[in-house]
């Protein structure tokens, strides 16, 4: 994600359009690293959020309140006791650096105006929010920072206030010329993104790919690889890219890929054809929902941490079980060849010398072909004959429990991956319950003794398409079933990606014929929802449900079928309306 400069020059513009000359009403510190400011005036109530977290530092304008602690951490003291009821006269970014500076003007203990400023540095790990006196000097801040920890800079009450020096040698895109830039770029030895985002400050790699897709040049090629004319057509791009920036011209967008939120911006992102890419009112707005989305994806990630390690660990070895089988059926294979020594021996041994090591004789079977079979000189020709036998008897007992065997480890290998498919679609704990349950009955997961079973909340995705057909996705194995053989009737059409393991995709039919717009968004579904979702396009299998089979003992959501259709499509569903919660219509 690019929390960048751009992204804070459109921070500076809403808020001095919003929260400017609005006084500090609470203060709050709900987590350890973590501001909420509640603001009132011009006619309106604000909430400011404020975060110093090495993994997710934020700042925006929310609707949202957090509950706080009992006792307040001592930086929010301090901030009441210094801030509180004080006046916002100012919010400033230096440079293109990824900081805001708030400027609040209060009363002190003895009724005197004064100034201090809020400085909220948004650097990824060294992220932080420092309070400064008036002539710069640290008063305290929300992560100290001592020499111990930083011999860069030390950030502790009574030192003077300074901008990490972290790019000293990068320049201020909103100054720079495009001469001097071309001197600095063309000299690059690295690729044309790294150049633009190693030279010039609070330019993130999101947006250095984007300026170089906007002058029609591959971000990931070396600067090298361009001709003179091109670097500077690049430059110009830079240019009026940041002309953009300093005339306040911005649009807050995210990027989705299907459902799934993979970008922000404060600029449009061009470059991201193949995605959803949304618009909003506000970049307040579009962090407070990318954050929000996120956070969603990062939490069940985290909490089907340990099924993905099961199941990965059961994949990794049912698949050398599956190889060594399939290497040991290949050598079954050779049976045949030790069949045909015996009988060549039985047929044309009769007139071997003692102790021969070899019979050369036409092989019977195609007679212009003469075989030398390897003989054992301390064996009589019966006896190599018999040697022979056995072999080939004994690999074709082992060629005919494999081939079963290989059989079974091949539907373990797929019902894993199926499993495996299944945790990726995942959007909530409770989607995960019924994959335990699959897990716990196929003894990938030891039964736990008593314990009371859990309560499947679980939907199938419910999408209506843009001809107003209802369409289902199972989210699992146990849901694809559900979907196929309980809910869908034997005319409604049925989807899944080709040989490969994915979701059961159930579109219910209507009077008359079907669209073809519904076939191909419904093979989008199919494709999306399934191991193959990061392919261009994938064939789909569809026919009708009632002639969808479900094999004797298979395991949950494997199904057969012999007349089908097929369609090529691509896993881009950003274009159909998922409703949530929906519950399957009753038949």
């Amino acid at each position: 994600m690019a929390f960048d400069g751009t992204v804070i020059a459109a921070l500076v513009k809403e808020l001095n359009e919003t929260i400017l000359n609005t006084k500090i009403n609470k203060i709050a510190q709900p987590e350890g690293d973590e501001l909420l400011l509640t603001l009132k005036g011009n006619g309106a109530q604000y909430r400011l959020a404020l975060s110093a977290s090495a993994s997710l530092p934020f700042l925006y304008l929310t609707e949202e309140n957090k509950q706080s602690p009992l006792t307040a951490p001592a930086f929010c003291m301090l901030l009441r006791k210094h801030i509180a009821g004080g006046r916002i006269i100012g919010v400033t970014q230096p440079g293109m650096e990824r900081i805001i500076n708030f400027r609040i003007e209060h009363l002190d203990e003895m009724g005197d105006l004064c100034i201090k400023t809020l400085v909220v540095e948004l650097m990824g790990k060294h992220s932080n929010i420092i309070f400064c006196a008036q002539d710069g000097t640290i008063i305290d801040s929300i992560k100290r920072v001592s020499s111990a920890v930083s011999s860069v800079r030390e950030v502790l009450p009574g030192k003077p206030y300074a901008i990490a020096a972290t790019q000293e040698d990068k320049k201020n895109p909103l100054t720079i010329g495009e001469g001097e830039l071309f001197a600095l770029m063309g000299k690059s030895p690295t690729t044309v993104c790294k150049a633009i985002y190693g030279t010039l400050t609070g330019v993130s790699p999101v947006i250095a790919n984007e300026i170089a897709y906007r002058a029609g040049i591959d971000g990931e090629q070396p600067v090298a690889s361009y001709s003179e004319d091109e670097i500077r057509h690049l430059c110009h791009q830079v240019r009026i890219f940041f002309d953009d920036i300093n005339d306040g011209k911005f649009t807050p967008v995210i990027v989705r890929k299907g459902n799934e939120p993979i970008e922000f911006s404060a600029v449009e992102l061009s470059m991201y054809r193949d995605c959803e890419v949304q618009s909003y009112e506000s970049i307040s707005r579009v962090l407070e929902v990318y954050y929000a989305e996120k956070n969603v994806y990062t939490r069940i990630r985290q909490k089907s941490a340990d099924l993905r390690r099961i199941v990965s660990t059961a994949l990794e070895r049912c698949a050398k079980k599956y190889d060594l089988q399939m290497k040991q059926l290949r050598d079954s294979e050779k049976r045949e060849k030790y069949r045909l020594y015996g009988e060549m021996i039985q047929s044309f041994g009769y007139g071997l010398p003692e102790g021969s090591k070899e019979l050369v004789a036409k092989n019977y079977y195609d007679e212009n072909k003469e075989i030398k079979v390897p003989l054992d000189p301390t064996l009589t020709p019966q006896e190599n004959a018999q040697k022979y036998f056995e072999k080939y008897g004994k690999l074709k007992r082992t060629a005919e429990a494999l081939s079963k065997l290989t059989e079974e480890t091949k539907a373990t290998l797929d019902h894993l991956e199926s499993i495996q498919t299944s945790l990726d679609i995942a959007r909530s704990a409770d989607d995960l319950v019924q994959i335990r349950e699959e897990l716990v009955e196929y003894g990938f997961i030891k039964k736990g003794r008593g314990g009371k079973k859990e309560k499947v909340k679980s939907r199938p995705f419910h999408y209506v398409s843009s001809d107003g057909y209802d369409m289902y996705v199972g989210k699992n194995n146990y849901q694809n079933d559900e979907l196929t053989f309980k809910f869908a009737t034997g005319n409604d059409w049925w989807f899944h990606a080709k040989k490969i393991p994915g979701s059961h995709v159930v579109v219910k039919s209507k009077d008359g014929e079907m669209p073809d717009r519904v076939f191909e968004e419904a093979g989008s579904l199919a494709a999306y929802y399934s191991k193959g979702r990061d392919s261009e396009k994938l064939e789909v299998d569809y026919l009708q449900k009632k002639n969808v089979k479900k094999p004797a003992g298979a395991a949950p959501g494997f199904v057969v079928y012999y007349t089908n259709f097929s369609l090529v499509a691509r896993p881009d569903i950003s274009n159909l309306k998922l409703v949530e919660d929906a519950p399957a219509p009753k038949q």
